[in-house]
């Protein structure tokens, strides 16, 4: 793989689809130059989230957690581009809000670390699990023009 096709896994939680920002979030991967490479609006079973929050099972939060993300549609997708996990991270801003830089996703939109609009992976590798988790085989690859002026 190379570097211009490293993927993250993005969502926009149930607060942030509610209040009509999946839009506006997207629109900002794609002005960046990311390549949106899948998308879809899915309300997640408490198996995926369990699955995909696995590492927070053991913490007093996880039923909160996982009864905030059921309690709306999810809309999951994926970004690709040179730098896609650290760049999408930065862009979403740190997980507390009130700890976010000012121009991120999670600072322009989220106050509360408890509803702070969305997901980004921490990790290629944690990308490459949750999008196998969300997505499993059916990322379709394609071409862009456009890359051409966005990449050396």
């Amino acid at each position: 793989m190379s570097a211009n096709e490293e993927r993250s896994f993005i969502a926009v939680k149930p607060d942030g689809v509610e209040r009509g920002l999946v839009g506006e979030i997207l629109r900002r991967f794609e002005a960046r130059g990311f390549k949106i490479l899948a998308l879809q609006l899915i309300h997640p079973s408490k198996e995926l989230l369990s699955e995909h929050y696995e590492d927070l099972a053991n913490k007093p939060f996880f039923p909160k957690l996982l009864a905030y993300m059921q309690s709306g549609p999810v809309a999951a997708f994926v970004i690709q581009g040179k730098g896609a996990v650290k760049i999408g991270r930065a862009m979403l801003g740190a997980t507390n809000p009130q700890d976010s830089a000012p121009g991120t996703i999670r600072a322009d939109f989220a106050l509360d670390i408890g509803k702070n609009v969305c997901h980004g992976s921490d990790s290629v590798e944690s990308a490459e699990r949750e999008i196998a988790l969300w997505f499993g085989d059916s990322l379709k690859p394609y071409a862009r023009a456009v890359d051409t002026v966005i990449y050396e």
